[in-house]
């Protein structure tokens, strides 16, 4: 019985945008919200979590993911602001979101949830919000004025924009200091996007 990988699809992003978001993160952190915060260096804009694959299907899933970066060009892309998933009274995700190419994203990123059908990944039926994670908040958590707070002091993230040109497959390994990735392979974006 072949071993399984935790696996997931993503861009990573430039040295600058990453040093923004430490100090995001690190003015965030101040404030008293009940949030688990991602590293600095965790940081990715994912398009596809795999999820558990049998290692012996990684060879396959890599060339089905390969042809499909073959007819898509780099993407251009920017932070927008400070935002959560969940309600008010239990929020789930604290993100900032993505501004830019985000129609071709979400072509994109359809174009490889077809391309790993054949591979029990399932098809996303909820639109395309790309995002870059900042932390989770914990279980029993309440937005309270604070998250408020916070959501009007980043309502508006200045980062200028930059190309997302490579995509990644990550091997995702839960330890309980937090999650550890590692590069598997990349491929380059060298085709043209269209519409």
């Amino acid at each position: 019985m072949s071993q399984t990988l935790r696996c997931f699809l993503a861009f990573e992003l430039p040295e600058a945008v990453r040093d923004l978001l430490k100090g995001l993160l690190a003015h965030l952190k101040t404030r008293p919200l009940d949030v688990r915060w991602v590293r600095p260096q965790n940081i990715h804009l994912t398009m596809v979590f795999l999820g558990n694959i049998p290692e012996d299907s990684l060879g396959s899933i890599k060339e089905a993911v390969g042809k499909t970066c073959l007819k898509y060009g780099p993407f251009e892309a920017g932070l927008t602001r400070v935002g959560f998933f969940g309600s008010k009274r239990s929020p789930r995700v604290l993100w900032v979101g993505m501004s830019g190419d985000i129609h071709h994203l979400a072509n994109f990123r359809d174009a490889l949830l077809k391309a790993l059908g054949p591979f029990g990944i399932k098809k996303e039926t909820r639109p395309f919000r790309p995002h870059l994670t900042l932390g989770r908040f914990r279980k029993g958590a309440v937005g309270d004025k604070l998250l408020d707070t916070v959501l009007d002091e980043y309502s508006h993230i200045e980062a200028g924009t930059w190309i997302l040109k490579e995509l990644v497959l990550f091997k995702s390994q839960l330890t309980p200091k937090g999650a550890i990735y590692t590069k598997l392979c990349s491929w380059p974006l060298e085709g043209q996007n269209k519409g």
